[in-house]
């Protein structure tokens, strides 16, 4: 049995290539049926997030047939999000058993995210792992090892300093909106999308003394609900273009997979604004706002890569924190992969406990019978005794008699060990 992890992330891939491997939550259910019917993987959890995306599955096979399930992966994520063949192969990565369960805990723990100790992958990583379970694509194994991941990202949580600074992709564009505007008390901020990052942004707009607040979502309940929390407006996307122009600073993230905010509406807000600057961040993968709005006097627009260098200096102060961090992932490794040799124990202990019962119940057939043809107790007794013994014995003797043959020694200290055979209980019977 093998675990491997397979993915891409801002470590690895552009933004251009991260925005199209991107899964929208609608797609999910679907892409774990055929990740599970089509590559004949046993489990399959989906990651996908602004930075990365990522595959974690579970084959009943051994570890060198690992590299033919990561080829199978790349070539049908590239066919799904109908990218060129080979697309995929200088931006992928992948890791097998104890070093997929680290990755994963690593990754759960915000040690290896764009921002340092970020807190929302955690919850990103369970909810992929609660879609896998509704989608019926996870079995046992991966049940332990999401479980084991998500009791050593709490661990980091509780144990180290590594989440104590708010240090997020949402502190790192309000940081960066601050440096614009120095005084954000007369400024409107637009948030377009109303989910856990744009929560996150407009925690931090109101903590700096934001003058006004605007948030627009696909759904008005769902940005009613939000602008609730912060005192703020609550609008649709489609009254973005009328109400553009009143926003000094618009931060997106939403799961659109075509841009919301082109050249021709900003540049028609500006006029508006007699070109006052703007300054806008695209949070989302793929991108809310395109690229060529950038090329606009007065508008200052970042991506989430235009982030890193904010992000670096906050980087530094979790350092020491990420160094405990690694010990507890490493504890959290050698603890899980202790409990998989366990669980590989559990079932032969089982499998050898049913072929002993089975081999019993044959004997036990035979034995009845002879008691109801007349034959004596005390023989059938003596009888059954006997081919018990020679059942239960005669696989491993044969084994054994080989390995004398084969000369492999560590077989015959292995089985004196297993069956509690002291030295002078072998004396006794060497010729």
């Amino acid at each position: 049995m093998t675990l491997l992890a397979f993915g891409i992330n801002h470590n690895t891939a552009p933004l251009d290539i991260r925005e199209r491997i991107a899964f929208v939550p609608e797609q999910v259910h679907e892409a774990l049926a055929q990740v599970c019917g089509q590559l004949n993987i046993d489990e399959v959890a989906i990651l996908s997030t602004c930075n990365r995306t990522e595959l974690y599955a579970h084959l009943k096979a051994s570890r060198e047939v690992a590299a033919e399930a990561v080829e199978r992966i790349q070539h049908w994520l590239e066919t799904y999000h109908r990218v060129e063949c080979a697309g995929l192969d200088n931006c992928h990565y992948w890791h097998v058993d104890e070093d997929a369960i680290g990755h994963m805990m690593q990754v759960a723990s915000g040690l290896d995210s764009l921002v340092l100790g970020e807190p929302q992958i955690l919850g990103q990583m369970k909810s992929a792992y609660a879609v896998a379970c509704e989608a019926g694509t996870v079995g046992r194994y991966l049940h332990s090892a999401f479980h084991k991941v998500f009791a050593t990202a709490k661990r980091v949580r509780t144990e180290t300093a590594i989440g104590e600074n708010p240090v997020s992709v949402a502190y790192a564009a309000v940081t960066l909106a601050q440096q614009i505007f120095s005084d954000l008390k007369q400024d409107t901020a637009l948030l377009v999308g109303a989910g856990e990052t744009i929560d996150l942004v407009a925690q931090h707009l109101t903590r700096q003394g934001l003058g006004r607040l605007i948030v627009a979502n696909r759904t008005l309940e769902r940005a009613a609900q939000l602008a609730q929390k912060y005192s703020a407006e609550a609008v649709l996307l489609a009254d973005i273009p009328d109400l553009l122009h009143r926003a000094d600073i618009v931060i997106t993230s939403t799961a659109s997979q075509l841009p919301l905010l082109g050249k021709g509406a900003v540049e028609s807000a500006l006029k508006k604004r007699r070109h006052k600057p703007m300054f806008m961040v695209d949070i989302a993968v793929p991108r809310d706002i395109e690229p060529e709005v950038g090329t606009l006097d007065d508008v200052y627009l970042y991506s989430v890569d235009d982030l890193r260098e904010v992000i670096d200096e906050n980087r530094r102060s979790r350092e020491s924190a990420a160094a405990k961090a690694l010990l507890i992932v490493q504890e959290g490794v050698q603890q899980f992969m202790a409990e998989v040799r366990s669980l590989d124990s559990v079932a032969t202990i089982k499998a050898y406990r049913h072929k002993a019962e089975e081999l019993r119940d044959r004997e036990l057939g035979k034995a009845l019978k002879l008691l109801e043809s007349g034959v004596a107790p005390e023989q059938v007794l003596t009888q059954l005794a006997r081919g018990l013994t020679n059942k239960l014995l005669h696989s491993p003797t044969t084994q054994l008699k080989k390995a004398g043959l084969d000369g492999d020694s560590q077989l015959i200290d292995l089985t004196q060990q297993l069956f509690d055979l002291s030295k002078p209980d072998i004396e006794k019977h060497e010729a």
